[in-house]
């Protein structure tokens, strides 16, 4: 088994690897659109609590997409090899419209199983996370 961490992608937060090989799959821990090297959210707005005041999904998908690729890239992985992807939006009745769109931009060529879930939250205040699974080898 190998262990993958991105310098391109932002910092776990909790202990696991952006990403561990085993055989031909390689298996990305959740992704969520953080930007390396700071807690900052492409497109979020809190209150001084940390409580969501607004956010952007769209600067979300495309940051969440860009995180995934610097972990397969780090990972001797391309786009072409994700096989499975599994997204947890908070907000499916207001979010899945311009996150289905985007992601028909980033996945127009490599059309890999999917599976999106809506979750009450996630980890940290975002709207977005991806789970994914990749052949490589």
């Amino acid at each position: 088994m190998s262990v993958f961490n991105a310098d391109k992608a932002p910092d776990p937060v909790g202990l696991y690897p952006h990403a561990r090989q085993v055989g031909e799959l390689l298996f990305l821990s959740g992704v969520g659109p953080r930007e390396k090297g700071s807690k900052k959210i492409p497109g979020v707005e809190l209150d001084d609590d940390g409580n969501i005041v607004s956010y952007d999904i769209e600067a979300q998908c495309h940051s969440v997409f860009n995180n995934v690729r610097a972990i397969l890239e780090a990972s001797d992985a391309s786009w072409d090899d994700l096989v499975d992807v599994t997204v947890f939006l908070t907000n499916m009745k207001d979010d899945f419209a311009t996150y289905n769109r985007i992601y028909a931009e980033y996945f127009a060529s490599n059309q890999p199983c999917r599976t999106t879930v809506e979750v009450n939250s996630l980890p940290t205040p975002i709207a977005i996370e991806l789970k994914c699974i990749a052949v490589v080898g």
